[in-house]
C-alpha cells in the first residue's frame, strides 16, 4: 500500500493525518481471517461464533409452570364468588402426568411441570387457602397466568445465535438448551509483540545509565489476554536494522499480526522505521492525536503491522483507539459487547488546541444529583503511565475542539467493555 507521507513539523503541518482517516484507512485494507475450529461449549467462551446457529427444537420444549403452585381452567373460575377447587392429583418436574382432571378440580403443580390440556392457568401456591383437600383462591387471577408454553423462548428454525457474535456465559448457556454440545468458532488470531531499543530493559534485569524497564509489552500482552487471541513474545528487540528486519519477517511467516513499540517516529535512530522503510508494505505516519502521533502500519509477509509509539500511554492510546478495531474486525466479530460512550460534565478546566484529537485519561464518577461528573488523573503526557493506571475511562475531545471549561459536557469512553 502506497499514501502520502505526512511530514514531521508541528499538529498544523499540512498532511497531517486525522484520526477518523487513519483508522479508516486501516480498517478498509484489512478482512476476516478464514479457518475455524470446533470447541466444547464449555470451552467457547470469549470465541467469535464462525456459523450462525439454528434451533432444531422449541424451548421450552413443552408448555409449564412458571411456579410452584396449582394448575387450573380458567373457566372453573369465572362468575363465580366462591373458588373452591378439589385437588386431584400432583404434577411434577420432569415426570409424565397421564391423569384426567375434570371440571371442578385441580392440579397440584411444581415448577418446569408440564400443564396438561385442559388446564391453562396457574395460581401461585402462596395466593389460596387449603382447606379439606381443596383450595379456595383469596388473590386475583388473570387467565393463561403463571405459564410458560412452549416455544415461547426459541422455535424451530430460529437463528439462536448470528455468526460473528462474541459468546458470552449465557450464550453457552442458550447453545446448551437447544441441545448443542460442540460448537463452530473462529481460529484464534497469533499475534507476534515486541519492544525495540536498547535502552529497554526487562523487568529484573539491572538497569544501565539511561536504561528503562520494558512496560510496553507487557500491557500490551496484558490487553492482549483473551480467548479468541494467541500472542508469540518476541521479546526486547536491538537498535539493529538486520536484526529487527529479520525478527519481523520470520514472524510474518506465521503471525496475523506484529504488533512493535518504538522507534516509529522521524529521528536518525529510530531503527524500526529505518529496517521497514524499504520493505514498500509498511507506511509511516502522523496522526493528529495526542498522545501517539506516529503510528507505523502495513504489511510483513502474511501478517498486518503496527508499529507503535515508544511512549506507555501513547502505546496504550493507540492499541485501544486503532489496533483493538483492527483486530476485531480482522476477528469477524461483527456483535460484541458494547463499550459505551457518553456526555459527562467536567469538574475541572482542560487544555486542547484544536487540529488533533486528544484522549486524556480521566476518572468518571456520579455526583450526589446522579450526574456523571468527570475529572482527569492529573498530568497527561504521554510517558506518564500512572495516568493510565488511575483512571476508568477516557476523555475524548474532538479534533476541532478549543479548550474546554469546567461545568461543561465532554464525551467519554469508559474502560468497561474496552479492558
Amino acid at each position: 500500500m502506497t499514501y502520502s507521507q505526512p511530514s514531521c513539523a508541528d499538529i498544523f503541518e499540512s498532511g497531517l493525518m486525522s484520526y477518523e482517516d487513519a483508522l479508516l484507512r486501516i480498517l478498509s485494507s484489512l478482512s476476516a481471517i478464514k479457518g475455524s475450529e470446533r470447541l466444547p461449549i464449555e470451552r467457547a467462551r470469549g470465541r467469535i461464533l464462525h456459523k450462525s446457529v439454528i434451533s432444531t427444537l422449541e424451548v421450552p420444549s413443552h408448555t409449564n409452570s412458571a411456579v410452584d403452585g396449582y394448575a387450573l381452567r380458567a373457566s372453573d373460575l369465572s362468575g363465580r364468588d366462591d373458588y373452591r377447587l378439589l385437588i386431584r392429583d400432583v404434577a411434577l418436574a420432569g415426570r409424565q402426568f397421564d391423569g384426567v382432571i375434570e371440571k371442578g378440580e385441580c392440579l397440584r403443580i411444581m415448577t418446569g411441570a408440564a400443564i396438561p390440556e385442559p388446564l391453562d392457568t396457574v395460581i401461585m401456591q402462596e395466593h389460596v387457602e387449603l382447606e379439606d383437600g381443596c383450595i379456595r383462591i383469596n388473590h386475583h387471577y388473570r387467565a393463561g397466568k403463571n405459564v410458560r408454553h412452549a416455544g415461547e423462548d426459541i422455535r424451530i428454525g430460529d437463528t439462536v445465535l448470528a455468526a460473528g457474535r462474541v459468546l458470552t456465559p449465557p450464550d453457552i448457556g442458550l447453545l446448551a438448551s437447544v441441545g448443542i454440545s460442540e460448537i463452530e468458532v473462529k481460529r484464534r488470531l497469533t499475534l507476534a509483540i515486541a519492544s525495540t531499543g536498547d535502552e529497554v530493559f526487562a523487568p529484573g534485569q539491572a538497569l544501565c545509565p539511561g536504561g528503562l524497564y520494558d512496560s510496553n509489552r507487557y500491557s500490551l500482552i496484558a490487553a492482549l489476554d483473551r480467548p479468541d487471541i494467541e500472542i508469540v513474545d518476541l521479546g526486547i528487540l536491538p537498535d539493529d536494522v538486520d536484526a529487527l528486519l529479520k525478527s519481523f519477517n520470520e514472524a510474518g511467516c506465521y503471525a496475523d499480526v506484529i504488533i512493535s513499540s518504538g522507534g516509529v517516529s522521524v529521528g536518525e535512530a529510530d531503527f524500526t522505521k529505518l529496517a521497514l522503510s524499504n520493505s514498500g508494505q509498511v507506511d509511516f505516519w502522523k496522526v493528529a492525536i495526542k498522545p501517539g502521533r506516529p503510528l507505523a502500519f502495513g504489511r510483513i509477509g502474511q501478517a498486518a503491522f503496527f508499529g507503535l509509539p515508544g511512549n506507555p500511554v501513547a502505546v496504550m492510546v493507540t492499541f485501544y483507539f486503532f489496533v483493538l478495531p483492527a483486530l476485531e474486525k480482522m476477528l469477524g466479530m461483527v456483535d460484541k459487547p458494547v463499550a459505551p460512550t457518553f456526555k459527562a460534565r467536567t469538574t475541572e478546566d482542560l487544555r486542547k488546541v484544536p487540529g488533533r484529537t486528544e484522549i486524556q485519561r480521566a476518572i468518571i464518577s456520579r455526583d450526589e444529583n446522579g450526574e456523571w461528573i468527570v475529572r482527569t488523573t492529573g498530568k497527561q503526557g504521554s510517558g506518564i503511565l500512572r495516568s493510565m493506571s488511575l483512571a476508568n475511562a477516557f476523555i475524548v475531545l474532538d479534533h476541532e475542539d478549543a479548550g474546554i471549561s469546567a461545568g461543561e459536557m465532554v464525551t467519554v469512553k469508559p474502560f468497561c467493555g474496552m479492558f
